[in-house]
């Protein structure tokens, strides 16, 4: 009789933690459709393609993707390791998009259009980043403990960029489509090229480089463009001087 009873208390126990811990998953997911409303709204200004609220909220996979890492987050946070990664493989399969729980993401991050964007769990993201599809927040292999990069406020990340290690992007930066970013990024700057190099800092070129227009995702500085711009007007120069020098002996 007492083994029985011990047997029906041990079972007791585990219904209780068992429901605690389904009640919090559940307030987890509250909480993060209450978060979900920020992004929406973020969106909504940052989007021009965005025509209601109810499309973002909806169809958005971006949108869906940062509300189920926040959910998947927080679960992490309490030690449910296990179901907070299952939480976000199975966002992985739905939207394309891979947060790792452990990231630490800020406020309002906007991920557009998504596919294939992968961040990883060291990362850490700043409030109002935007991230386009094919971007990567990784590792090189080579670090241990923190592994990603940290991205401060304001950052845009183009698509297909890669930013690989465990440094800083500063604030409003930032990042060109394509861009391979292997090392520290100043803040209000703009990197461009693999491996990035800044082409713009707090909105003037580095002085060696000349000028150029402002990131569009479209019209950005070629670094490879400008050097070569730099040297065909170094080459006239020089012919210049040396048609000079020319007529001069000539002349005698």
């Amino acid at each position: 009789m007492e083994n029985k009873l011990e047997k029906l208390n041990r079972r007791m126990h585990e219904a209780v933690r068992d429901a605690e811990a389904a009640a919090e998953i559940i307030d987890k997911i509250a909480d993060g459709i209450l978060d979900a409303e920020g992004d929406v709204k973020s969106i909504m200004e940052r989007d021009p393609a965005a025509s209601s609220a109810a499309e973002v909220l909806l169809l958005y996979s971006g949108l869906h993707a940062v509300a189920a890492y926040r959910v998947a987050h927080k679960l992490d946070q309490k030690g449910y390791k296990f179901v907070a990664r299952a939480i976000s493989q199975t966002a992985k399969f739905f939207t394309d998009i891979e947060i790792h729980p452990s990231a630490k993401i800020g406020k309002r991050l906007f991920i557009d259009h998504g596919a294939g964007v992968v961040i990883g769990e060291t990362a850490e993201i700043g409030d109002d980043c935007t991230i386009y599809q094919g971007a990567t927040l990784g590792g090189t292999g080579k670090h241990v403990g923190k592994r990603h990069p940290t991205l401060g406020n304001n950052v845009m990340v183009g698509a297909g960029a890669k930013v690989l290690g465990p440094f800083k992007v500063g604030d409003n930066t930032k990042i060109a489509a394509g861009a391979v970013v292997l090392n520290e990024i100043p803040e209000n700057s703009t990197a461009v090229g693999m491996p990035a190099r800044v082409v713009r800092r707090q909105g003037e070129k580095p002085e060696s480089e000349g000028c150029g227009g402002d990131l569009d995702q479209i019209h950005i500085p070629d670094p490879v463009a400008q050097e070569l711009c730099r040297l065909r007007c170094r080459i006239e120069e020089l012919e210049k001087r040396l048609d000079e020098k020319e007529k001069n002996g000539g002349s005698k």
